[in-house]
């Protein structure tokens, strides 16, 4: 039987689903409605038309009605705003925004996905200045058509999530003048504090003016004022500080709207008319790893919702298993990515989880290969379990392949142990005999098994403060070349010849270059006996990167008598 299926809103959501539908019933009539000009383009590749990398704004658009038609026979109006729903009479009230003509449509099934929209904070005097936001190729053509319209133009970006990161990158990478302003302790709220100090280090070294914890209370002409007192001069700013869900349209119908202010749905994506279904950055998904619900603004989960609902129309079960939500990011040379939950999460939602991570520096290569990077590697799990509760991988190497695995494993509900077992692929130009992945399983048994204990970086300070024993287990050569203030050079090469020289009556603190030699220091003090010895998880180079941002922002006493990234 011929059905009429409406849906508002294209791109990842809407024109997945429109697509879907066509695959799976060749006799529906599909009508999409998108407001803007563009019903199907690539926002995630949007900030990179500013610095060139996509060169012709047009190249952002995937699909053109025309095409939706031709190929799929779906109907797509551009310029047309759905403004209300009446689902007593199943209709929908469109205006055409190019004649501002009002008409009715109506529907057998429905589909809301209406997006999300960058958050405009009501800041005094925001009106005096040049504000800018990037939700679609319209916003992204007309910010590149300003910045390039003034010469040498001063650039301040908002807010230091995803978008304000990628934004803030291609404008640099372009050679103009930026300034990066988060109100938070970091940027990358998905990351955890001590790990996104690489991200903060690489934005500061690629001449991003990045200013943290301090928030933007006012604007004048050419002048942003921070609440710090500081006052920065821009000709172009970019507000990135997040989006929020577009709700209007469900609520006015009496749509549910869920405890995140998202839209409310069920496993098979209806709302709570039968007939009316929604997807993508408008709703609340499930996360099984908090048992809560939660926004994910993310394609993919958008599109797998999309197929999801086109299949439920279509009498196919759905098997909705939530979101852990996983993502990556570039950052000039670094890349980051992330799957599940993080620390930051689990203190903020007050999640009733005994946990524990493993940090380590491992190659994403065998060492002697000319392309070999460092990683930094966290992986969290739950205790007394090993149960994987999430990762995240920061480096120059490839960090999107260990957490792809990661997310595979939680998603099964791995343990440390699965970890260790998992068959991986190997030659020295694309990892190890030993993936990254494996060695975080056996570190993370040891670590819940108590084959020895650790501290991290984010706790040495205080260490070297309270006049701690710390040993560093690196060769002499990269102990005068730089290290830890008071640390004591016992090569692990040198060990079990110096063991007089440690300390038996009070903890000892070791660390190498990433950890893994510190790490079997320490497990020669646990085989003789010694019940005080920790691992600083992490080595050398994580003490170098946690310390070096924050030490330029809080202008303190460095604990390191010279930096070493290497």
């Amino acid at each position: 039987m011929k059905r009429k299926i409406l849906i508002v809103g294209g791109v990842a959501g809407g024109a997945s689903a429109a697509a879907r539908l066509r695959r799976l019933n060749e006799l529906d009539e599909i009508i999409m409605f998108e407001r803007g000009p563009h019903v199907s383009f690539s926002n995630c590749c949007l900030p990179y038309h500013l610095s060139g990398i996509i060169p012709k704004a047009e190249d952002l658009v995937l699909m053109d009605p025309e095409r939706f038609i031709t190929q799929y026979k779906i109907e797509a109006r551009t310029n047309n705003e759905v403004i209300a729903i009446d689902r007593e009479k199943k209709e929908l009230r469109v205006k055409n925004l190019l004649t501002d003509e009002e008409y009715t449509e109506s529907y057998d099934k429905l589909i809301l996905s209406p997006g999300a929209r960058p958050i405009v904070p009501p800041i005094k005097g925001i009106e005096k200045i040049k504000v800018y936001t990037v939700r679609n190729v319209v916003d992204i053509e007309k910010l590149n058509k300003a910045v390039i319209a003034i010469k040498n133009p001063k650039i301040t970006v908002v807010g230091g999530g995803f978008i304000g990161l990628e934004v803030a990158e291609n404008l640099k990478e372009s050679g103009y003048e930026v300034t990066l302003v988060e109100a938070a302790k970091q940027v990358l709220g998905q990351f955890d504090y001590d790990m996104v100090q690489i991200i903060h280090k690489e934005l500061h070294e690629q001449g991003i003016n990045l200013i943290v914890e301090d928030k933007v209370i006012a604007m004048e002409k050419e002048t942003i004022i921070l609440e710090s007192g500081k006052r920065i001069d821009t000709d172009i700013t970019v507000l990135a500080i997040g989006v929020i869900p577009e709700v209007d349209l469900a609520k006015n119908a009496g749509l549910g709207i869920g405890t995140t202010g998202a839209i409310k749905v069920n496993q098979n994506y209806l709302t709570n008319d039968k007939d009316i279904y929604a997807v993508g950055d408008a709703i609340e998904v499930y996360n099984p790893l908090t048992q809560a619900q939660m926004k994910l603004p993310l394609a993919g989960p958008a599109q797998k919702q999309a197929r999801g609902v086109a299949d439920h129309i279509n009498g196919k079960t759905i098997d909705n298993r939530g979101f852990i939500g996983s993502s990556v990011i570039k950052v000039f040379d670094y890349n980051g990515a992330s799957t599940g939950l993080s620390e930051e999460m689990i203190k903020k939602m007050e999640l009733k989880i005994d946990y524990d991570y493993v940090k380590f520096i491992p190659g994403d290569k065998v060492g002697i290969m000319p392309n070999c990077e460092a990683i930094h590697f966290k992986l969290l799990f739950e205790k007394p379990t090993g149960k994987i509760l999430g990762a995240q991988v920061i480096g120059k190497g490839n960090v999107d392949k260990r957490v792809d695995v990661i997310a595979t494993a939680i998603k099964f509900g791995a343990t440390l142990d699965d970890l260790r077992d998992l068959e991986l692929t190997y030659a020295p130009p694309f990892g190890t005999a030993k993936d990254a992945v494996n060695f975080a399983g056996y570190m993370g048994s040891n670590l819940l098994n108590g084959s020895y204990e650790q501290v991290h970086v984010t706790e040495l300070r205080k260490l070297v403060e309270s006049g701690a024993v710390i040993i560093d287990a690196r060769e002499k050569d990269e102990y005068d070349s730089a290290h830890v203030k008071g640390a004591i050079n016992i090569p692990l090469s040198e060990f079990r010849e110096r063991l007089s020289e440690i300390p038996t009556d009070r903890p000892v603190y070791l660390h190498c270059r990433s950890g893994q030699r510190s790490y079997n220091a320490v497990l020669i003090l646990n085989n003789l006996g010694y019940t005080n010895a920790y691992n600083i998880s992490g080595g050398f180079m994580g003490i170098s990167f946690h310390e070096f941002f924050n030490d330029l922002q809080y202008n303190r006493e460095k604990i390191v008598t010279k930096y070493n990234f290497l």
